[in-house]
């Protein structure tokens, strides 16, 4: 893989494009992570704080439900096997971030205290680039 992004598959009804992205530090990170927790998660909401941060969950740690909304599917496997990881965020923040393309990095730092990459003395953000075309909110 390059250095700079591995896509999520798509899995909003009616579109074509993927909306969300990992770097390929993310993609090592999380490779690692998935080695110490086993099957991993993203949350994204919306809020202040640690709430603006993607969280990053062993699988089914944080529970989702008509309030969210699956924004991708990602095969963070090697030559080990598949990984897949879901990337979630909050409906009422994707209703504000719907004309945007994110996409998932590392930077040194310290993550949320809930999410896995804490202990690592590193965390990961989000990046966003504006889409150009007309996309529904949900």
């Amino acid at each position: 893989m390059d250095s700079t992004s591995l896509e999520a598959a798509v899995t909003l009804p009616g579109e074509d494009f993927s909306r969300v992205a990992l770097t390929a530090v993310s993609v090592e990170l999380l490779r690692k992570l998935w080695d110490q927790h086993g099957p991993l998660m993203f949350h994204q909401s919306g809020g202040c704080c640690d709430g603006s941060a993607p969280m990053c969950y062993p699988a089914g740690e944080f529970l989702t439900g008509d309030s969210d909304v699956l924004l991708g599917r990602f095969d963070i496997g090697s030559d080990d096997g598949a990984q897949p990881l879901e990337f979630w965020m909050s409906k009422e923040q994707f209703n504000y971030w719907s004309h945007t393309h994110l996409t998932v990095d590392v930077v040194p730092g310290r993550g949320s205290g809930f999410s896995v990459e804490s202990p690592e003395g590193k965390r990961f953000l989000i990046r966003s680039t504006l889409m150009d075309w007309d996309v529904a909110s949900i």
